[in-house]
């Protein structure tokens, strides 16, 4: 009797369970989509400890410098989770303050003034003075408000080209927009000399980092849910147009960059996930994943990740660091005077190796 009353026991709270995942309202509206089995770790993607060789800096000083930028006196520049950007010498010692935006700052770039213009998640696309000066340039477009301004780049016109991830979810909730897979995302233009912000491109698969080629006749954009780099001309007789440049990538793209010289930098923060593909066809199991506990969902292991490629998708760089210890997740890479510079969304503190 006491068996019996107990297996009811469990079986109504299995039931309960069951129905609290499936009709509770939930915010996340995923959509079916196809994802192709990842490529395996050979050949060009060949595992290697090449990014073991790196060295850590600013560990203490807060966390998540998501990416790292350097300024004509070679001085490093990392914006934290609580809003600070910190200011650093050239041997990455001796921090100091330079903003605090009040939001939380990603992607960074500087432009021909020595402006450091700031894509902050929660506040828009900002733009600080080199005596810290903050100025808010923009937080919307196209009658859009920002969500969540992510990665930046700056053409040599002045035209900024910069990232809203999401105009459904913020930074919290990134994990909800992975799921949701519905194209929430968007490239955008700010013209500095009519302070307006255009839409390049929407409908982009959470749009992450951004690269102006150095022909300034293209932007490379990373869409990190659909694992795809996206080719977006802006300049000649195609201006407008866009197309595939990569696909089926074996990571998570997140930052990419240009060296200026035909190199462009992509940061992985995670190889990919087999559940997460798995589960690209079955919108309803990643609605009831997105109700369990974030403990209890996929999350990315430490492997440290970037590849470069040239304007033609070709593969040329491949480091890796599979060590449990390695310095990741990496979300950005910036090449600056032979050296890589690597930001981490999670990480307490960004590194610095060698470039190939």
């Amino acid at each position: 009797m006491i068996i019996k009353s107990f297996i009811k026991t469990v079986l109504a709270v299995i039931v309960l369970l069951l129905l609290y995942l499936a009709f509770w309202p939930v915010a996340v509206d995923p959509v079916a989509w196809e994802s192709k089995p990842a490529p395996s770790l050979d050949g060009k993607f060949a595992p290697n400890d090449y990014l073991a060789q790196a060295d850590i800096f600013g560990k203490g000083d807060g966390i998540g410098p998501e990416d790292i930028e350097v300024d004509s006196e070679g001085r490093i520049y990392a914006p934290y989770e609580d809003g600070r950007v910190l200011r650093y010498d050239s041997s990455g010692e001796n921090s100091e303050l330079f903003v605090n935006t009040g939001g939380r700052p990603l992607g960074m770039e500087f432009d021909a003034d020595g402006n450091l213009i700031i894509c902050d998640a929660k506040r828009g696309l900002l733009s600080v003075s080199p005596d810290g000066e903050l100025t808010v340039l923009a937080t919307e477009a196209g009658g859009v408000p920002f969500k969540f301004t992510d990665d930046v780049d700056i053409a040599q016109n002045g035209t900024i080209y910069f990232t809203d991830a999401s105009h459904k979810f913020g930074i919290e909730d990134y994990r909800s927009d992975i799921m949701e897979h519905r194209g929430n995302g968007r490239l955008l233009a700010y013209h500095p000399i009519s302070g307006e912000t255009s839409v390049v491109k929407d409908g982009l698969y959470f749009a992450n980092g951004v690269a102006v080629s150095p022909d300034q006749m293209y932007v490379l954009v990373n869409e990190t849910s659909s694992y795809t780099v996206q080719k977006v001309r802006i300049a000649g007789e195609k201006a407008g147009a866009s197309e595939v440049l990569l696909e089926n990538l074996p990571g998570i793209p997140d930052g990419i960059s240009s060296n200026g010289k035909g190199t462009f930098w992509i940061a992985f923060p995670s190889k990919r996930k087999d559940i997460l593909d798995n589960l690209s066809h079955k919108p309803f199991m990643r609605k009831l994943i997105m109700r369990l506990p974030e403990s209890m969902q996929p999350a990315p292991e430490h492997y440290g990740f970037v590849i470069g490629i040239d304007g033609d998708g070709n593969i040329l760089h491949n480091l890796q660091d599979p060590s449990p210890e390695s310095f990741s997740p990496i979300t950005s890479v910036e090449e600056h005077d032979g050296m890589l510079f690597l930001g981490s969304l999670t990480y307490n503190g960004f590194a610095r190796v060698t470039a190939p």
